[in-house]
């Protein structure tokens, strides 16, 4: 039975991780097969830009997840999970008897 995997608890570091590693081997690549270093120059300052800019929208799409988390553990749910006027015990109740003046 092979070990659990332990995985990195922030996957945006991970993919940058990727990113960075890929700035460097492509360039290295590409100017093994015979392209102009300007060339390889060129397409590391592109992967450099992509990279950067999926890392700024990876944290962005973890705040907005943590606010939303944030506003769910505020809201109340009924005995069967559902949120809603009916997990606060509102609207109307037919089965119970009301006193009568």
């Amino acid at each position: 039975m092979p070990a659990p995997s332990k995985r990195s608890p922030d996957s945006v570091s991970d993919v940058v991780r990727w990113g960075a590693f890929s700035c460097v081997l492509v360039p290295f690549v590409l100017i093994m097969s015979g392209a102009s270093v300007g060339g390889a120059a060129g397409a590391a300052a592109g992967l450099a830009a992509v990279t950067g800019a999926c890392r700024a929208l990876l944290r962005q799409s973890e705040r907005t997840a943590a606010r939303v988390r944030v506003r769910e553990v505020g809201r109340h749910r009924d005995r069967a999970g559902h949120m809603g006027a009916a997990a606060h015990g509102g609207g109307r109740h037919c089965n119970r008897r009301t006193p009568v003046d």
